[in-house]
């Protein structure tokens, strides 16, 4: 008698777990559920319970304003891989649906934080930006060290003084002054003559 309620016992306890062994669930995922990543994985892993099947298994994966960021799942056993393709930082939602063995749809979701975006456009380079500047093209680094030299250049020893009055034009007017002098003196000198001239006439009448 005792061993007919131990076996009794012990068939009532697994009964119950025949259909619950049957149900498929979600055991793990990388990244966990709840995570900040600072880094975007490659792909997205989900572990489950028992093996899923290709045919009814969804899986998807949403990012900040619903963009999609999933590709084609990859299964391998109990272990399904969803290449990432993440988008701008924020908050990213793995959902997935499947059927156990026993036909009862398992649905759940997985939620991590890219903390880090993605990066800018790789047309806008720094590169194209820089060349894009006029102030650091060539021709403009040119006229800009060649527009000082211009000054000096027009202001040549002998062409000019330090006070910008030309040259040539101090030497033509200390020149007309010395002329004018010289023939002063020499008007001076004739008069001087014709006046010793005059008294001498004059002594001799």
């Amino acid at each position: 008698m005792p061993v007919v309620l131990g076996v009794a016992f012990g068939v009532s306890f697994l009964v119950p777990a025949t259909p619950a062994a049957a149900h498929n669930q979600l055991t793990g995922s990388n990244p966990r559920d709840g995570a900040r990543v600072a880094t975007a994985p490659a792909r997205v892993e989900l572990r489950f319970l028992a093996k899923p099947s290709p045919t009814t298994t969804k899986i998807t994966i949403t990012g900040p304003d619903n963009v999609v960021a999933g590709g084609t799942p990859a299964f391998d056993g109990s272990r399904v891989r969803v290449p990432f393709k993440p988008a701008a930082a924020g908050l990213y939602i793995v959902g997935y649906q499947l059927a156990s063995s026993d036909g009862h749809p398992v649905k759940g979701e997985v939620r991590f934080t890219l903390t880090t975006g993605t990066a800018a456009d790789p047309s806008a380079s720094p590169s194209a930006a820089a060349s894009t500047n006029p102030a650091d093209s060539p021709s403009a680094g040119a006229s800009a060290v060649g527009a000082p030299s211009s000054g000096p250049a027009s202001a040549t020893p002998g062409n000019s003084t330090a006070s910008g009055v030309p040259a040539a034009s101090e030497r033509s007017d200390s020149g007309g002054r010395w002329w004018f002098w010289a023939l002063g003196g020499l008007l001076l000198l004739a008069a001087l003559g014709a006046g010793l001239v005059f008294r001498r006439q004059r002594r001799v009448r």
